[in-house]
């Protein structure tokens, strides 16, 4: 990791450091997207048939494309019993805490008979891509259904790459069987975001598309996002760190060491008023990296993205975090609750030693899919509210319409807009 002492008058734009990171930034890769997403618009599935060829190396069939209640039976064969608990438990969970966001339809009557209100409404059909890759992303799973079934989404899709065999990893299907999920369907990349929202012979276009993916399928959602909507263009995945001399260098080292697995792109950063607290930190990293499976990709992301910033106080540890926005913000000092009021861009915050950044991948509560390279300054986690609509209601009476035609006309002229005048004027043209 990259070390900077703001004590010492070092300085380093923190941006300019991981803004490559961002799936904006490969602009390569934007003709490869927009070839795919037109081949599978135009030739539906077989586009589809002849991508899962090409890419995940197996041959498939309009029919085979879609998971079969058998193979979702196979797969609870294949699944340990302690995980297939785990993940009923981890599902029960986020339930709840996404249970407290649900938003019903109100309306307000006044004096005068009018009535305003709000009326909430589910999306009908929700797309959610599980990728494949480098890890097992089960838990994804219940992170993008739950909320859209607590909004009270009618149909939930998810698509995932099969492997070279045609199979589904039996975690998936085992996760989505529990979450209520019937249709699943063997494709990924590009072409399965495609799919989601233009539709094939096979899958019905949906009204929205959620989940996290490669630059491929970062860059297919930002391609198709009007046609649908989407969740985010989510990036890399990141973590910073906020320690003080209390901290316990062994648990920061972990936790920075936990996102760094990822991948290659993943960022971890500490931001430190103990020059001991920095040097302890490293010197657990690279005694932990040592026996972890991952070493490798851990190393290219923490030499790539690492840093450790040594600054005056927790103040300037603030202002820093402000200005990254990160993903996840651990606050392992020894008063967090302290800082917290002062967090203004973070996805996901997580205070004191005991409360590291993989428990809320997996089984606190509060949803993983969290907004990335700094857009954590405009965006929220994903929530209830990504899966529902919300229609303005409005009722008036002829005398309660009287009262404010007069500021309606005027507001109306003054715009240029005689016809909108003249919707309030014909209505009382005989008074």
């Amino acid at each position: 990791m990259k070390v900077y002492d703001f004590t010492k008058g070092e300085v380093i734009d923190i941006k300019k450091l991981l803004e490559d990171r961002a799936p904006t930034s490969y602009g390569d890769y934007e003709t490869i997207v927009a070839n795919i997403i037109k081949n599978v618009k135009d030739k539906g599935n077989s586009a589809i048939l002849d991508y899962t060829t090409e890419f995940d190396k197996v041959t498939l069939t309009p029919t085979s494309m879609k998971v079969t209640s058998e193979e979702i039976r196979e797969a609870y064969d294949l699944v340990d019993e302690k995980l297939i608990t785990v993940i009923k438990k981890a599902k029960e969970r986020v339930y709840a805490f996404h249970a407290k966001q649900k938003q019903y339809s109100w309306f307000d009557t006044e004096e005068d008979g009018s009535i305003m209100g709000q009326k909430i409404t589910p999306l009908e059909r929700v797309g959610v891509y599980v990728p494949g890759g480098k890890a097992v992303y089960t838990s994804s799973v219940i992170m993008d259904v739950v909320p859209a079934l607590v909004a009270g989404v009618k149909e939930i899709v998810i698509t995932t790459p099969p492997d070279s065999t045609g199979n589904i990893n039996p975690q998936i299907l085992v996760a989505a069987d529990i979450c209520g999920i019937e249709n699943i369907y063997k494709m990924g990349g590009a072409q399965a975001i495609a799919a989601l929202a233009f539709g094939t012979e096979t899958i019905k276009k949906v009204d929205k598309i959620v989940g996290p993916g490669n630059i491929f399928v970062a860059l297919a959602k930002k391609a198709v996002y009007g046609h649908v909507s989407i969740d985010s263009i989510a990036g890399p995945s990141e973590v910073l760190v906020i320690a003080d001399e209390t901290s316990n260098p062994k648990y920061i080292a972990a936790d920075l060491l936990s996102q760094a697995e990822h991948d290659e792109l993943a960022s971890s950063v500490l931001i430190t008023t103990s020059q001991a607290v920095a040097e302890k930190v490293k010197a657990e990293i690279e005694r932990q990296t040592a026996y972890l499976k991952r070493k490798d990709i851990i190393s290219a992301s923490l030499n790539n993205y690492g840093v450790t910033i040594i600054v005056d106080s927790l103040k300037d540890a603030v202002t820093i975090s402000n200005e990254i926005a990160p993903e996840h913000l651990e606050i392992c000092t020894k008063n967090p609750f302290e800082l917290m009021p002062y967090i203004k861009n973070a996805g996901a915050i997580f205070l004191g030693n005991y409360t590291p950044e993989p428990l809320g991948d997996y089984m606190a509560g509060p949803n993983h899919v969290l907004p990335t390279n700094a857009t954590a300054k405009f965006f929220s986690p994903l929530s209830v509210d990504d899966f529902i609509k919300k229609s303005s209601i409005t009722f008036f009476g002829r005398d309660a319409l009287k009262a404010l035609s007069d500021d309606v006309i005027y507001f109306a002229e003054s715009e240029a807009l005689d016809a909108h005048a003249n919707s309030i004027k014909v209505r009382f043209e005989n008074d």
